[in-house]
């Protein structure tokens, strides 16, 4: 074989190789047509600085008033009760420095969200409150892979026995494996942003490195991020491109040609 074709078969294999990495569903979910166009309220809509907390009963309340599908993120708790909160560490939302992951619920409840009337919630409480007048993404937030997996059972036997739509996503592959694996009904999406600078498993993370473990119906990338070249390889081979976290209806505007789906906070979009 000459010079010529080993390299070309070298890069080749390479091609196929980053393909087969990359690569989402190649299967179509049929709730991905539901998607398009969503607005979606992320942590709910929320005003920290006005009594409404993110990811508070209340925030989800206005979201759900207003017809907008709510984003919201869940953690398992010390007694394996599923919590709807954005952070691993209460410090920034409750002003203690204690890890959500390493408390029961009963400790949880005692600290108020940014000193309002609200706290933080259950899975179950939030669904009770939505009760599929909206749909619901849901995003898993994992402390480690036996936390993953021990999340996705759990927060699955209370979404099982509800009768409104939702979809999930997660930063974390393992999740949407096991979604992918156990639950393939549900629409599921990877998420991901250009990580520049932080450590190589994440840079892989932010090029989608890791879809031949999840397989996403959705790509839910960063909008910032959207002229990364892997980001627009994975649109073309038919990735879903969800876009977030927009601020200004001039943000959307200038990001509809990239996404079919716009996660919002700070403002009203319509």
């Amino acid at each position: 074989m000459t010079p010529f074709l080993i390299i070309l078969t070298s890069l080749l294999l390479l091609v196929a190789v980053i393909l087969f990495l990359i690569f989402p569903s190649i299967k179509k979910h049929p709730d991905l047509e539901s998607l398009k166009g969503m607005l979606i309220a992320h942590r709910g809509l929320h005003k920290n600085n006005e009594n409404i907390p993110e990811n508070s009963l209340k925030a989800f309340s206005l979201a759900a008033e207003q017809g907008f599908t709510i984003e919201n993120d869940i953690h398992l708790t010390a007694d394996g009760e599923v919590v709807v909160f954005h952070d691993h560490n209460l410090l920034r939302m409750c002003g203690v420095d204690k890890n959500i992951e390493e408390m029961t619920l009963d400790e949880i409840k005692k600290y108020p969200l940014l000193n309002s009337d609200e706290f933080i919630p259950t899975l179950k409480e939030c669904l009770t409150l939505i009760d599929g007048k909206v749909p619901i993404l849901i995003e898993f937030k994992c402390k480690n892979l036996i936390n993953c997996k021990d999340l996705c059972e759990t927060a699955n036997k209370i979404l099982s026995d509800y009768k409104g739509k939702y979809f999930v996503q997660s930063f974390y592959p393992m999740v949407l494996k096991w979604y992918r694996k156990n639950r393939p009904d549900v629409l599921r999406g990877q998420l991901a942003e250009a990580f520049e600078g932080e450590a190589i498993y994440k840079k892989m993370l932010g090029n989608m490195l890791f879809n031949f473990i999840s397989r996403p119906n959705f790509i839910s990338y960063e909008h910032n991020s959207k002229n990364k070249s892997f980001f627009k390889l994975v649109k073309l081979l038919g990735g879903f491109p969800v876009g977030w976290t927009f601020k200004s209806k001039d943000e959307i505007e200038h990001s509809k040609e990239d996404f079919n789906t716009y996660i919002f906070e700070d403002f009203i979009p319509r």
